[in-house]
């Protein structure tokens, strides 16, 4: 009996058993039945394998694809952010032309101040407000 391992091994094993049960067909009249439904198993056993080769070459053609379509995707987002910069760079950066691009316009910062936090002085740093609650 045989160990083949891989389909093609097996396939072929199968191929050299019906050859030789259709060479020595006269010797055993009696095993005619069984060679003929093996051979209708291994014809419908190539067919799959045939099929299951064809889509193997469609999964690689459709990985081929994903990754060529990854690699433009990648290369077209790069691009898009090379023309947003210049776009910035040729509008300035406040222009609320830059929205019509997708790219949102700098439109100042608000200072958030929270309730009990009394704002910085002028002239005086914001690191040096002395936090009494630190004491206790």
């Amino acid at each position: 009996m045989s160990q083949e391992t891989t389909y093609t091994k097996k396939l072929d094993d199968l191929g050299r058993l019906l050859a030789s049960l259709f060479a020595n067909a006269a010797e055993l009249p009696h095993l005619e039945g069984i060679r003929l439904h093996l051979e209708q198993i291994v014809k419908a056993t190539l067919a799959a394998d045939l099929e299951r080769t064809a889509l193997i070459a469609l999964i690689e053609s459709r990985q081929d694809a994903c990754q060529r379509l990854q690699r433009l995707l990648g290369d077209s987002e790069r691009m898009a952010t090379a023309v947003r910069k210049m776009l910035t760079a040729h509008y300035g950066l406040g222009s609320e032309k830059l929205a019509e691009f997708g790219v949102q316009p700098f439109r100042g910062r608000t200072r958030r101040t929270g309730p009990g936090i009394p704002p910085p002085e002028i002239g005086q740093p914001a690191d040096s407000i002395d936090d009494t609650t630190a004491d206790s």
